[in-house]
């Protein structure tokens, strides 16, 4: 074993401590407070609707919503023209079921173009089954598409605290639901950054707001494709 592969298990083991008491104070005092039900980001309100379906690594929990990876996106968006009006509607604590239980009503408000869905990390946090979170997620894209929108997958990765079928069968999960609806899929939002402490807050789950712009980087490469061409030239008003 090399001496990164040493410091990343030495970091996983150090984080499954800590998220092993999160997860049981989570599930015994029931989901983390909400930080906003339905923060709205607007981005060239004129536009069509970009929708972001997450839980709280959107939400932008422990951090000012405008620093949060999905204000920056909106940000971006409307610095290089693409005109779209950004609907953060992410909740801190949401599962899939509860991502799929919104989703109707999120899609009829907004009318969404393109939907990104973040959402899992809760699900695998809290060790449910797998297989419930693959259903949810097939079906929160299916109903995304029966809104008209094209459909980001963004997936995440979660410390053995359940042993390493359950890690490993949850990750492949996210590109398996990708490859079955065809959809794009960001393989993990923290990429980069999740073997570093000093880019989270003292959870050790949540980033900080200086490593935000490196989550919308990793969104954005996924992202792109699918936004079209700009509707006017970069830093147009």
């Amino acid at each position: 074993m090399n001496l990164v592969s040493w410091l990343r298990r030495l970091q996983w083991r150090a984080a499954r401590v800590t998220l092993a008491i999160i997860v049981g104070l989570s599930i015994a005092a029931g989901p983390p407070p909400v930080a906003a039900a339905t923060p709205s980001v607007a981005s060239g309100a004129a536009g069509p609707a970009l929708v972001v379906l997450g839980d709280s690594l959107s939400a932008g929990y422990g951090i000012r919503v405008e620093e949060g990876w999905v204000a920056l996106l909106a940000r971006r968006l409307e610095q290089e023209g693409y005109g779209y009006r950004v609907v953060n509607a992410s909740v801190s604590g949401e599962t899939t079921v509860g991502g799929l239980a919104r989703s109707a009503h999120v899609f009829a408000t907004h009318h969404p173009a393109l939907v990104i869905v973040e959402l899992g990390a809760n699900d695998g946090l809290r060790g449910l089954p797998v297989p419930d979170m693959r259903r949810n997620l097939v079906a929160i894209i299916g109903a995304a598409r029966a809104a008209g929108a094209r459909v980001l997958l963004v997936g995440t990765r979660i410390p053995s605290n359940y042993g390493a079928a359950y890690t490993d069968d949850y990750y492949a999960t996210f590109a398996s639901v990708a490859r079955e609806t065809k959809v794009a899929l960001v393989p993990f939002l923290l990429e980069g950054i999740a073997f570093d402490e000093r880019n989270f807050q003292a959870d050790r789950l949540h980033p900080t707001a200086a490593v935000q712009p490196r989550l919308l980087d990793t969104v954005w490469a996924a992202l792109k494709p699918l936004l079209g061409p700009p509707r006017q030239p970069p830093g147009a008003r």
